[in-house]
């Protein structure tokens, strides 16, 4: 535990440096070695996704670091730093807020789960297909993975409109052979 407090610490110093917070610290035996996985995410007013650059630059840092203070009592470690995964729990409400417009996976304090899309995130829940869960209501959630999100009709991400009929040149791209 001592370990993990140790690395927390450490860990967040390099990430507020990078513009970013510490999400989870874990420490673990992996033979020899240790294995040290941090994750860190943007802060609570961000939007967007966790610059890849900024992830690399926490690790330098907390690599360093964690060799001049001495945090793993001189074992040798291996160290992760990553940023969380879509999969990851909706846990605070800076997860909820981020994942506004996403389909989401709700599992409710009175038995069972709901799902469907995160529109309003604010003090008093959520609001999900324009029904308003509380945050007593809640206990957690998860985005769920959509391979194609739905647009309006006729229209594409950059709202540009298009036809429903393919075009003749895109059908004999594909060809018979």
């Amino acid at each position: 535990m001592a370990a993990v407090d140790a690395v927390r610490g450490l860990a967040s110093e390099a990430a507020a440096a990078s513009g970013l917070v510490v999400e989870d610290v874990a420490v673990q035996a992996a033979g020899r070695r240790r294995l040290v996985r941090v994750v860190v995410d943007l802060p609570d007013d961000a939007v967007g996704g966790v610059p890849m650059d900024a992830v690399a630059a926490v690790s330098q840092t907390l690599s360093q670091r964690l060799d001049d203070a001495d945090a793993m009592g001189g074992a040798p470690y291996t160290l992760e730093v990553s940023s969380p995964g879509i999969d990851r729990p909706l846990s605070e409400r800076r997860h909820w807020a981020r994942a506004r417009g996403r389909l989401v996976r709700i599992a409710l304090r009175a038995g069972g789960t709901r799902t469907g899309r995160l529109t309003v995130v604010d003090d008093q829940g959520i609001v999900v297909d324009d029904s308003r869960l509380n945050w007593q209501d809640v206990t957690r959630g998860r985005v769920e993975v959509e391979f194609s999100r739905p647009h309006p009709v006729g229209t594409d991400d950059a709202g540009d409109t298009f036809s429903e009929e393919p075009d003749a040149e895109e059908e004999e791209e594909g060809g018979e052979a």
